[in-house]
């Protein structure tokens, strides 16, 4: 498929919508009501500290919403003042919180159900509203849906349109897309499917194992097992790994897809030469602002000196679990939880583990006094960060008094 010509086409369809409605006034009013917090402000305007009884709270000064997850609410917003009577639906979560997904469906915005792991499009009709996510839809959910004469909203991050834009080219000129991300996530499927021939390597430790395999060669059949949900059909990796490029989920760690793109680098240049990289090895930065952002502000934020470390944010956030990932690596006493409610009591919350496993921690909020850290994914709410901080403070305040 001609992924640009059909894209250029969709684009030029008055079904096509990329911009929002004209309500953008009125929906930033309410989504300031719904989703902001007074508290939240007053903390960023201390130095990003609050100081209350025994308790001192460092935020990290760069968290939770992001312009591309604000962007894709607010599109979502008007496109159900814009369509007040017809049928909507969502490729997938908007954005990956609970609350605002929550929210959608209040609005009577419906999500595409998932049967036997698939997409069930049956449900949608000619003339119905669908929006494409933060994360962006597939090229054959995009043809689909076009197919169906269905009126399409494409919140697309802009930063993710931008690794699309990365891997066409490396189709164009017939190189390899090594994507640095996780396969069954809706944003590394959707780039995928851009892309022409393609590895998506999860981690370091894959990368490495790739990249043995372009300097020394190995078991094909054990190549092919290891990276076969995760490679485009047909994926020959003594062929298709002479020209790679490299791009990358935007919510991976910034320093980790950076280091993948080093060691792809050393690996075609002692394969190929210098005066040969170029023919045999592309790069373009892709990693999303945002991300990079939030990940310094949180770099910053663990030399502190740190009681615990809470990072909120949905369990199926990429980027609120490469958060967490760097407060465990430091050793801090850290929890993932995507809602105040998880705090069960000052002696017990239910969090979620790097492995994906949620576990329930006793005794996990110190006596006397403490320092706490706190940051937010890209797709968290203010007003969800401002619950968890009262809840804190509260069971802190009934412990002193008992």
């Amino acid at each position: 498929m001609d992924t640009k010509a059909f894209k250029r086409s969709l684009q030029q369809s008055e079904n096509y919508h990329r911009k929002g409605f004209g309500h953008q006034a009125e929906v930033a009013t309410q989504l300031q009501s719904e989703y902001q917090s007074h508290l939240i402000q007053e903390i960023r305007n201390n130095n990003y500290t609050l100081q209350m009884g025994d308790v001192t709270i460092h935020l990290a000064q760069a968290f939770g919403f992001c312009w591309g997850v604000e962007r894709a609410v607010a599109m979502a917003y008007e496109t159900r003042k814009h369509f007040p009577t017809e049928r909507i639906w969502i490729t997938n979560e908007i954005i990956h919180n609970p609350s605002v997904n929550q929210r959608m469906l209040e609005m009577e915005v419906e999500f595409i159900p998932v049967e036997g792991g698939k997409k069930d499009f049956s449900v949608v009709n000619s003339g119905d509203v669908v929006i494409l996510p933060a994360f962006g839809a597939s090229v054959q959910e995009m043809q689909l849906l076009n197919e169906k004469d269905c009126k399409i909203v494409d919140t697309t991050c802009p930063w993710v349109s931008k690794v699309w834009n990365a891997v066409e080219k490396h189709k164009k000129i017939d190189y390899t897309s090594i994507i640095h991300g996780k396969y069954k996530h809706e944003e590394t499927v959707a780039t995928s499917s851009f892309a022409g021939k393609y590895l998506i390597v999860l981690n370091m430790q894959q990368a490495e194992y790739v990249a043995n395999y372009i300097l020394n060669g190995g078991n094909r059949e054990e190549f092919l097992a290891k990276f076969s949900k995760a490679c485009s059909a047909g994926f020959d990796p003594d062929k298709d790994l002479e020209r790679v490029g490299i791009a990358n989920q935007t919510t991976m760690l910034k320093s980790e897809t950076e280091q993948m793109g080093k060691l792809f680098e050393r690996t075609m240049m002692t394969k190929y030469g210098p005066t040969e990289l170029n023919q045999h090895f592309q790069s373009f930065n892709t990693i999303c602002d945002a991300t990079q952002e939030r990940q310094d502000a949180m770099l910053d934020l663990v030399q502190k000196k740190l009681d615990l470390m809470i990072v909120i944010g949905g369990f199926n956030s990429s980027n609120t679990t490469q958060l967490q990932q760097i407060a465990i690596e430091r050793g801090i006493p850290s929890y993932h939880i995507d809602r105040e409610t998880r705090i069960i009591s000052g002696n017990r919350i239910e969090h979620r583990l790097l492995n994906g496993d949620l576990e329930i921690t006793e005794n996990w909020l110190p006596d006397g006094e403490i320092v706490v850290g706190i940051t937010s994914g890209a797709s968290t709410p203010d007003l969800v960060v401002e619950d968890v901080i009262e809840k804190i403070l509260e069971l802190k305040a009934t412990a002193a008094v008992v």
